[in-house]
């Protein structure tokens, strides 16, 4: 589980099964297929589809955070701004997303590395 700051505000995203429930049930889109999407396109900003990023954002904050949480149009109303120069945030939603659906890679790749 990550916080990160939209708007002023405090979300906490969460990547679990439960996000990934979510993300297809609300938009109609396997998360993993559009996260990858997201990733190849990474090192380029003006590249990415803030509208999925925000969908993620909203599935994993669901995700920690199930019971009431609101529609993603009505979560979005919440929010005045989204700042697109932040990289720091779109960071930790990578990073959160690639530890929660893609741990076991992770593990892989940490035995394969000398010394460890």
């Amino acid at each position: 589980m990550r916080e990160i700051t939209i708007d002023g505000k405090e979300v906490r995203v969460k990547a679990t099964p439960l996000a990934l429930l979510y993300y297809k049930q609300e938009f109609g889109s396997d998360l993993l297929g559009d996260l990858v999407k997201m990733q190849n396109i990474e090192a380029d900003m003006s590249q990415i589809d803030t509208v999925a990023l925000l969908q993620l954002i909203w599935a994993m904050a669901k995700a920690d955070e199930p019971k009431g949480f609101p529609s993603f149009e009505k979560w979005l109303s919440g929010f005045e701004s989204f700042d697109l120069s932040d990289a720091e945030m779109f960071v930790a939603v990578m990073e959160e997303a690639a530890d929660g659906f893609f741990r076991g890679q992770q593990e892989v790749s940490r035995k394969r590395k000398p010394g460890k």
